[in-house]
């Protein structure tokens, strides 16, 4: 039997295995998803009493703190701090308690920012990341860098997936947050604070230029295949997760399909002053598609159609 503990179980892509899971009533694993009223990972006791607790044999590790593009241009320090501290804790303690697979969850804001389009896995360590998220980024790429010298020195299987933009229900929708949800929160807002302005001349504000181009993925579609590594690849090196390079949105594209699922009847306007962060960050699934040829993503306005229901739904317990 399989127990599964999954860090950060609580947040977007936890949710999203929890609902997986669910669905799919596993008979060979047992699966706990971990919150941070269950343990404080910067903590190394409190990391170990989790473990001790659960006794997994294997790990999701997805814990980590994280950011928009504004508040990681202020954070840094915090960023670098807290990360190195919670994947130390995560991979040792795991190491420590023998168990058999950790896959970690890094990001593509991990690669270099002056490099070529697509990035795919070989590139992750080939130059600086972009500096406005210099903290996180070097933070996560040092779990690829932990993951091998586990593998060096004991022959564990630690491995690492690395998705594009994620989005879904059960998001984190704070103005420091990612685009989507921050979309999607300030557009809700929008029209429950204006409602005596006619709809058609509510006026709603995309930050930067609405130009930058971006791969998101479905919470649901990440959880179908973060289980899959967990069951099926067994490889030390990292694998990218991310839709086909042909699914890449612009953030304007990205607001008038929100708008749509909100049935938002207003003018969206491009504010330039606001930073864009990085144009693009277009990533290859080759790997992937190697090795899960036929897998099926969300339609992107179907999966902003069922996030915007989801946050409408749950307005008052959603985190913004």
């Amino acid at each position: 039997m399989k127990k599964v503990l999954v860090t950060g179980g609580t947040g977007l892509v936890g949710k999203a295995l929890e609902t997986v899971i669910k669905k799919e009533q596993p008979t060979d694993e047992k699966w706990f998803f971990a919150g941070s009223k269950d343990g404080d990972l910067t903590n190394l006791a409190s990391t170990q009493a989790l473990f001790e607790r659960e006794k997994p044999t294997h790990v999701i590790h997805l814990a980590a703190l994280v950011g928009g593009l504004f508040y990681n241009m202020n954070n840094n320090l915090d960023f670098l701090r807290n990360n190195l501290l919670i994947n130390d804790h995560v991979l040792q303690t795991a190491h420590e308690q023998g168990c058999k697979k950790v896959v970690s969850c890094l990001s593509t804001c991990i690669f270099p920012d002056k490099t070529s389009y697509p990035i795919d896995e070989t590139m992750v360590h080939n130059g600086p990341p972009h500096p406005s998220n210099y903290g996180y980024s070097y933070a996560k790429r040092l779990i690829d860098i932990q993951n091998h010298a586990y593998h060096d020195k004991y022959g564990h299987l630690y491995t690492s997936v690395i998705p594009c933009n994620i989005f879904g229900p059960h998001d984190n929708y704070k103005p420091e947050g990612h685009v989507i949800p921050g979309l999607i929160n300030r557009m809700y807002k929008l029209r429950l604070d204006q409602p005596d302005v006619p709809e058609g001349e509510k006026v709603f504000t995309v930050f930067g230029s609405g130009k930058p181009l971006r791969q998101f993925i479905y919470s649901l579609d990440l959880a179908k295949l973060i289980i899959w590594v967990l069951r099926n690849y067994d490889s030390v090196e990292p694998i990218v997760l991310s839709v086909d390079e042909e699914q890449e949105v612009t953030i304007l594209e990205v607001a008038q399909a929100i708008a749509k699922a909100l049935n938002f009847k207003g003018k969206l306007v491009c504010d330039t002053s606001k930073a864009d962060g990085q144009y693009k960050k277009t990533a290859s699934n080759a790997k992937l598609r190697s090795l899960l040829p036929n897998f099926v993503f969300t339609n992107f306005e179907t999966a902003i159609k069922e996030s915007v229901q989801w946050y409408v739904d749950n307005y008052n317990q959603a985190r913004k």
